[in-house]
């Protein structure tokens, strides 16, 4: 192991890690300071290496050998050490094939695992490790810098406040065609008094409706119709499968098969399905999602997919710009250039936390014919706001502007700006209804134009837990 910041080397033998007794013999680094401390460390170090794996890593593994969302991640785990005699890249196949040699040799340990890996030593620098976490840091900092800069917007108890009608759930299912099963849909609408408006949610990857009810339920309590769609093939049933090893990771193929499925569930209204009441209009919706699912909306607003930047980028695991989201970006490679699906009845949406700045290439909004309020979280690690928001809106806003709009939450993370239907809208619930009304009051003028007014309200979306700034006007003169 290389040691940041020491710039020295510490030695493990895998030999002296199959009893606590070899390890006080041993002659490595890891045994001088076991004798050093009694053997307390070198107790620790041999539990963690016997410990029993569990028993369905090999099935999960052998399922996911060709998926390209595992040999992304076996990317970024490579570019922390190396081993001599690995293949490169080393491959979800190759992993399977050494856990089925572990496996064959007696129980499957992290110590059986390494001993069936090919060639005699293995580095693991941990430098690379600490370059991996500064890289966050800095991906953040722009975040920061814009909070600081602009003031937040204040609460509006007419936004905040759940609105005055009773709302009901439900959950149906529709057929479709391009899947082997029904889809499920999570209706969330007024008992009386509905306006007649549509709105969708697209939940993100290994998700499920369940954590944006709540959003569903405010907008429903002001009149709104809400549909959320549950896309089996990536929502929180297909991971338990997967870490079950029955199904493999998602497939390239769901980055077409989401935007089908808000479109279907729309059709579905216009049929007069769903058991909704008649009069809900189709022709004008407003659809949102967070994750995959903003990434999602955004196709179907008219973002076009592409896979020019992700064969530049993919490979590089030290790119300044790599992030957590590129796992999930870089797996759409083979499906990226048959996954424009835009929706001509979606006129506005709302993109939390999208990974998109590999997916979409430079100039995609020129493509887009709905308007977009984008929302990242100034903490999120998982799809960071530097590379993932501000960078792409400030070329964007730059190039073709449209009246898109940007909105940080100070100190929101990848996991605190959903809601459930108890909790009845969440930090964002002021904001979701104030850029639903306008863009249904907006009218035709919603489209996105060289010029176009902004349709957030100058203020009164708010929330006192989590602070929410529209950054928008800052973009124009951000270098990015």
């Amino acid at each position: 192991m290389r040691l940041p910041l020491l710039e020295t080397d510490f030695t493990v033998e895998l030999s002296e890690l199959s009893s606590p007794a070899s390890l006080l013999a041993g002659n490595s680094d890891l045994a001088e300071l076991d004798r050093a401390t009694d053997g307390a460390v070198g107790r620790k170090f041999v539990d963690l290496f016997n410990a029993p794996l569990p028993l369905q890593v090999t099935a999960v593994v052998d399922t996911s050998a060709t998926s390209p969302l595992l040999n992304q991640a076996l990317l970024l785990v490579s570019a922390l050490g190396g081993i001599d005699g690995l293949p490169e890249p080393f491959t979800g196949e190759d992993l399977s094939r050494v856990l089925d040699q572990a496996a064959a040799k007696g129980p499957l340990t992290m110590l059986t695992v390494l001993r069936a890996l090919p060639g005699k030593t293995a580095t693991l620098d941990l430098s690379r490790a600490l370059f991996a976490v500064q890289r966050l840091a800095r991906q953040q900092k722009p975040a920061d810098t814009l909070l600081a800069a602009q003031p937040a917007a204040a609460e509006d108890p007419a936004l905040r406040s759940a609105g005055p009608l009773a709302t009901q759930r439900a959950e149906l299912t529709i057929p479709v065609a391009y899947r082997p099963q029904p889809l499920s849909v999570v209706v969330v609408r007024p008992t009386t008094g509905a306006n007649n408006r549509l709105v969708v949610i697209s939940h993100g990857l290994w998700d499920s409706p369940e954590s944006f009810e709540g959003w569903g339920r405010h907008l429903a309590s002001h009149g709104y119709t809400v549909l959320l769609p549950r896309h089996p093939g990536s929502d929180r049933q297909q991971q338990s499968a997967m870490l079950s090893g029955k199904v493999p990771p998602p497939g390239p193929e769901e980055l077409r098969m989401r935007p089908l499925d808000v479109s279907a569930v729309i059709d579905a209204v216009a049929a007069g399905g769903l058991g909704l009441p008649p009069g809900i209009r189709t022709d004008s919706v407003v659809a949102m999602g967070q994750s995959w699912g903003a990434t999602t909306v955004l196709q179907l607003a008219g973002a076009k997919p592409s896979d020019t930047r992700l064969t530049e980028f993919c490979n590089d695991p030290f790119d300044p710009s790599r992030n957590l989201s590129w796992i999930l970006q870089c797996s759409f490679l083979t499906s990226a250039n048959t996954a424009a699906l835009a929706d001509p009845r979606i006129k506005a949406v709302v993109a939390v936390s999208p990974p998109m700045s590999l997916l979409f290439a430079s100039g995609a909004a020129q493509s887009i014919s709905s308007r977009v309020l984008l929302v990242s979280g100034s903490r999120d690690w998982v799809v960071p706001a530097g590379p993932e928001a501000i960078t792409p809106m400030s070329l964007e806003a730059r190039n073709a502007g449209g009246g898109h709009s940007l909105v940080l939450a100070k100190g929101g993370d990848h996991f605190n700006l959903g809601s459930t239907y108890e909790v009845g809208g969440g930090v964002l619930r002021g904001l979701l209804l104030a850029w639903t009304n306008a863009a249904y009051a907006a009218g035709p003028a919603v489209a996105p134009r060289s010029g176009a007014p902004q349709l957030l309200p100058a203020n009164g979306w708010g929330d006192t837990t989590i602070p929410l700034v529209d950054v928008t006007g800052a973009l124009r003169e951000r270098t990015p």
